[in-house]
């Protein structure tokens, strides 16, 4: 690897130190549903976000739990020896994009069938710091 190449991706690490990302394909709900939920949390510190998620009724909240989770833990493995309570972390971008529907059909009367569109979605959770 050249030194100008090593250099640029060194730039790169650190400019990315204080972003951890998380994803979740395919999960089968509702793009529609999830981004109900999606949209409480975003831009909301992490430790509300979690207590929004628990207490929340909706079971798309659940799986954004889960997925808020895996990204607090991916920023930890970042950045070992820094503490999350007082890194200031937040919801930085949520975003909720549709996945593949499974379609079936459904017996309809006079011998037609309905079709039914089983929806799933990707999850992409962002977290970052703070900017004062």
């Amino acid at each position: 690897m050249g030194s100008r190449k090593r250099e640029s991706a060194l730039a790169r690490k650190l400019t990315n130190q204080d972003v951890a990302k998380a994803l979740h394909n395919d999960c089968p709900s509702s793009p529609r549903k999830m981004r109900l939920v999606a949209d409480i949390i975003r831009g909301v510190e992490v430790e509300k976000a979690l207590s929004i998620l628990k207490y929340s009724k909706k079971d798309a909240s659940n799986k954004l739990e889960k997925v808020l989770l895996s990204a607090m833990a991916n920023w930890q493995t970042k950045n070992e020896g820094a503490d999350i309570e007082e890194a200031n972390l937040i919801v930085k971008e949520i975003f909720v994009d549709s996945a593949r529907q499974l379609k079936r059909l459904r017996p309809a009367p006079q011998g037609r069938g309905y079709r039914i569109r089983k929806r799933s979605n990707h999850i992409t959770l962002i977290l970052g710091t703070k900017e004062n």
